[in-house]
């Protein structure tokens, strides 16, 4: 027991030692070796915001009353004059009891007209009055049969909304004013709608909007807003459609800010080019990377391998042999330009054939 005791306090002290000189040994510090490289590099700002139609309608009635029928559903596609929704009209009982006395007035009346202008026109067969006297019995008779049919159609009008000769123009049918793709139809059957007036919108039956045609419009923080024009590329990244990327082009930037949670932002709109195939839905949030510079073919290298000092920018060049310990490196200036928070430009202090110093290499990855 004594013997394995003292043969444990050893392997313990020797492990001890040995750990201790381990931990003294200096650190063999290795640095990954980057070669500049010819790229094409571009600085981008992003703006938030989602994909909608450029032009959505709001479909309105023309007259008040209850849906009794939808012709169409949302999804759907519909032509201008294309009837969507059929209004049945609920009459006001003092304007339909008005309407009704009017006609029965107007009946009397044509009545009492005609039997005048039959003994007018009896005695002028006769002789006895004169073709004044007869052309004027015979425009009263027509005027009373003008008023007769006049109050015929008002009746009908606060009846049923519209005239039977006017049967074609009828405001109870609910027709479309644009050709495009129904978005939305929040009304059912047997829902009042009222028309659109001085104190009220009026209630809307459809949306329809021209899917064809589709617009960015989403929103830029203030410090990138002043790097913006009209022209600029612009890529959509869609979340919900991936591997999707579209081509827009800006062509709006609000010249007025607007405030969220303490954020200056400023509207932003963009065309949309959909290819052929690809179908955007009205409402899809999207990202939209702006182009703001671009530079082809240029000398870079990882933006973490510059170290700045003040206004002045340097790297450390491999002056030797990368096998070489420690590795000799030679501090130089170089001149910077376009960045993409990546990569960046060189404009000179290095060719292609230089060697400069990256990022350390951690020993312990290597075990």
């Amino acid at each position: 027991m004594k013997i394995l005791l003292g043969l444990l306090f050893g392997v313990l002290l020797l492990g001890t030692f040995w750990f201790l000189w381990q931990k003294t040994r200096p650190v063999r510090t290795i640095y990954t070796l980057v070669t500049p490289h010819i790229d094409t590099l571009r600085q981008t700002v992003i703006a938030t915001g989602k994909v909608e139609p450029r032009d959505e309608v709001l479909i309105k009635p023309q007259i008040s009353g209850i849906i009794s029928e939808l012709h169409k559903e949302a999804g759907e596609t519909v032509r201008q004059g294309e009837v969507i929704a059929t209004v049945k009209v609920i009459p006001e009982m003092g304007a339909l009891n008005s309407a009704e006395a009017q006609l029965s007035v107007a009946e009397l009346t044509l009545s009492q007209t005609r039997r005048e202008h039959d003994r007018t026109a009896a005695l002028y067969d006769k002789g006895v009055v004169s073709r004044e006297e007869f052309e004027q019995s015979l425009t009263a008779l027509q005027k009373a049969e003008e008023e007769v049919q006049n109050a015929r159609d008002n009746l009908e009008i606060t009846k049923n909304g519209i005239a039977e000769k006017y049967r074609e123009l009828s405001n109870t049918q609910i027709r479309s004013t644009i050709t495009g793709m129904i978005l939305d139809v929040p009304v059912k059957v047997g829902n009042s709608v009222i028309q659109a007036n001085t104190f009220n919108d009026g209630t809307t039956i459809a949306s329809v909007a021209d899917m064809g045609e589709m617009l960015f419009r989403g929103n830029i923080d203030e410090t990138d807003v002043g790097k913006l024009h009209t022209g600029m590329p612009v890529r959509l990244t869609i979340g919900a459609m991936q591997n999707v990327q579209l081509d827009a082009e800006l062509e709006y930037v609000a010249p007025k800010a607007t405030e969220e949670n303490g954020i200056v932002l400023f509207e932003v709109k963009a065309t949309v080019r959909i290819p052929d195939g690809v179908f955007i839905r009205a409402g899809y949030s999207a990202n939209a990377e702006i182009e703001i510079q671009r530079r082809e073919g240029v000398l870079a290298v990882p933006e973490g391998c510059i170290e700045f000092e003040g206004d002045k920018a340097y790297v450390e060049v491999l002056t030797g042999s990368a096998e070489e310990y420690p590795q000799p490196f030679e501090r130089r200036e170089v001149k910077i330009g376009l960045s993409d928070g990546i990569n960046i430009e060189i404009l000179s202090g290095l060719t292609a054939d230089d060697r400069i110093r990256g990022a350390k290499i951690d020993p312990k990855a290597n075990r």
